[in-house]
């Protein structure tokens, strides 16, 4: 049993020696240039030192766009009717009776409503075919990049 283990332990210095070997010879063979003086100029775009940094947004230009985008007059002041108007078209559709105030009753018939229409085969059940009709439209103006 002994031999077993003197024959591990053997081949185990034997990778090891070899190994830093191995690692000695690595160092001498690969030898950084120098370095270019310090005042001399390359004419190369990669040789420069200083990395470019592409530019940020600030907070304050994020809330200028964040304020335009409520600003739809654009008279440069945020009023109210500019904040709701979207929430009160949405409300509106939805209390039916007009009374300024959503019931139960009138959030859940506008929803068996929608699932109703979407269901086309009447099954009880919507396919993934039928629920992709239950989605909202897209927006009338598409996103534009900022970039």
């Amino acid at each position: 049993m002994t031999r077993i283990f003197a024959g591990a332990a053997a081949s185990l210095l034997l990778v090891t020696g070899g190994f830093l070997l191995w690692q000695g010879r690595a160092g001498d063979a690969f030898i950084l240039p120098a370095a270019p003086p310090a005042g001399s100029r390359q004419p190369s775009l990669f040789a420069s030192n200083v990395v470019p940094q592409a530019p940020e947004a600030t907070a304050k230009s994020r809330e200028e766009k964040r304020f335009s985008r409520v600003d739809k007059d654009r008279d440069g002041r945020i009023e109210k009717d500019e904040v709701f108007a979207p929430r009160r078209k949405a409300f509106a559709k939805l209390d039916t009776n007009g009374n300024g105030s959503l019931s139960f009753e009138e959030w859940a018939a506008k929803s068996i409503d929608k699932f109703g229409g979407a269901d086309a085969d009447h099954s009880g059940w919507l396919t993934p075919t039928e629920y992709a009709t239950t989605a909202p439209p897209p927006p009338k103006h598409p996103i534009k990049c900022g970039c």
